[in-house]
């Protein structure tokens, strides 16, 4: 593997890793070398390439933390080091690459910083600015991986099977799984729609003594009431037209292992009273059939319409609904997991970039915190599917407020405005006063209990700043 001479701060030249980190100058410009070698190497170890040859593989096996490449290196062909550039680039988005050139027009410069350059300078530069400029590069780098890394270590830690979330609803929902995973008891899942019911199941299962036998899923809601009564029992050759062979129902299929019946609430009349005689008597029967077969399953159901309420009304029976609901898990909806959002945030971040082949993008604060104020009727499926598309269709690295649906955007202020303007409207003067008194006691926070400091921070004269404590008692 090709080396690079590696200058240290004692003046001794190497070749591998001391203590400092160590950056490459890549150029073949004696000039730049004498100028900026020894500006640098307080700072940093020095490695000088004198070629753009198996550049990027040789920065990878050494380590190199960050690169000022002159993009002049190669005079017959102009183009190899914006192409050198846009290859580190893809490799390490994190890579901090600094471009050089003698050229003086705006165009090489763009186009260096469109190739993947975090910043450009051209010839003849300041030496103090180009080494300040790569000192807190690396300074941004490190405070972002930093932070990505506490990220994910949030992630981490906030993730159950297939959630994330750490909040204190959420937390009763795991509580409930663990309790109840390992039994055969029956389970009504409860939530709205988009809230995870589905993983609420799959979690039950996983945590079982089932989770090796088979899990079998239907939507109750996604078949015609002609057809779901064949999926859920079975039919015998020639039970109705087009039965043209015997097959087992959804049921049968799940003998030993977990029955999951989403969207239960749908079922017709009929069907819930043959569902309820399964349940009852542990056997099914095919449309057709006259031989009773002995079942063992665990039934799980989920729902997010009011079944008391379908009870006293006729339209769910009353007897199935005790059957079903022997142990009940309601999920919260994504309006009062306080503090979630921004772990969901990150984690769909990563999922659809991954999966995308798009190097990860990450929300600006504004953005972020209209996320945490939207009410999200969809919940964690209306979240997921708005990244999904901002993953898209946002080409910057960092999706803004700007970038995101005026629908969301508008009721964002319409919320603000709510709140800084009730419906039953406000006293002003007392408003005035509260906003007053509010800033008054944050100044003094931050400025320690220092009037004239905090003065300062709201721009006031210290007579009037000692006047106002006066009038508030502070």
């Amino acid at each position: 593997m090709a080396q690079g001479t590696l200058h240290s701060p004692d003046g001794t030249q190497k070749v591998g890793h001391l203590a400092l980190p160590v950056i490459c100058l890549v150029t073949g410009e004696k000039e730049f070398e004498e100028d900026l070698v020894p500006e640098l190497l307080p700072w940093f170890q020095v490695a000088v390439r004198t070629s753009y040859k198996d550049l990027a593989r040789w920065v990878k096996a050494e380590q190199i933390v960050a690169l000022l490449i002159d993009i002049d290196l190669d005079d017959d062909e102009p183009d190899t080091g914006f192409a050198i550039l846009n290859e580190l680039r893809r490799l390490d988005e994190s890579c901090v690459l600094i471009s050089l050139s003698r050229s003086r027009t705006r165009s090489v410069e763009k186009r260096a910083l469109e190739a993947g350059a975090t910043t450009h300078f051209r010839s003849p530069f300041e030496l103090s600015e180009v080494r300040l400029t790569l000192v807190e590069a690396l300074r941004l780098r490190d405070e972002e991986r930093t932070r990505k890394a506490l990220q994910q270590q949030a992630i981490e830690s906030s993730r159950f099977q297939d959630f994330i979330g750490a909040s204190e609803p959420m937390r009763r929902v795991y509580d409930a799984i663990q309790q109840v995973a390992d039994s055969s008891i029956n389970v009504l899942i409860r939530g709205e729609s988009g809230t995870g019911k589905e993983l609420v199941a799959r979690a039950l299962v996983a945590l079982s003594r089932r989770a090796n036998k088979p899990y079998i899923r239907l939507n109750c809601a996604a078949l015609p009431e002609n057809l779901i009564e064949s999926e859920l029992f079975g039919s015998e050759k020639g039970a109705f037209t087009g039965a043209t062979e015997s097959r087992p129902g959804q049921i049968e299929l799940a003998d030993h292992g977990t029955l999951f019946l989403d969207e239960i609430a749908t079922l017709t009349l009929p069907l819930q009273t043959k569902l309820l005689r399964v349940l009852e008597d542990r056997q099914v029967q095919r449309l057709g059939g006259r031989t009773l077969r002995k079942i063992d399953f665990r039934l799980i159901c989920a729902t997010n319409e009011p079944l008391e309420e379908m009870a006293r009304t006729g339209r769910f029976r009353e007897d199935l609904f005790y059957r079903i609901h022997v142990v009940p898990i309601q999920l919260p909806p994504l309006r009062d997991r306080t503090g979630d959002i921004p772990l969901l945030c990150e984690h769909f971040l990563q999922i659809h970039c991954v999966s995308n082949g798009i190097p990860l993008k990450h929300l600006a604060p504004d953005a972020l915190q209209i996320f945490e104020d939207h009410s999200w009727p969809g919940n964690v499926r209306e979240l997921e599917n708005l990244i999904q598309r901002l993953v898209i269709t946002v080409r910057a690295q960092e999706i803004q407020a700007t970038h995101l649906p005026s629908n969301l955007i508008a009721q964002n202020y319409a919320v603000q405005e709510k709140m800084l303007l009730p419906d039953s409207g406000a006293n002003f003067d007392e408003e005035v006063q509260s906003l007053e008194v509010a800033l008054l006691n944050t100044a003094l926070r931050r400025a320690e209990g220092s009037k004239t400091a905090a003065a300062r921070l709201l721009h006031l004269d210290v007579q009037r700043m000692k006047y106002l404590c006066r009038k508030y008692s502070l």
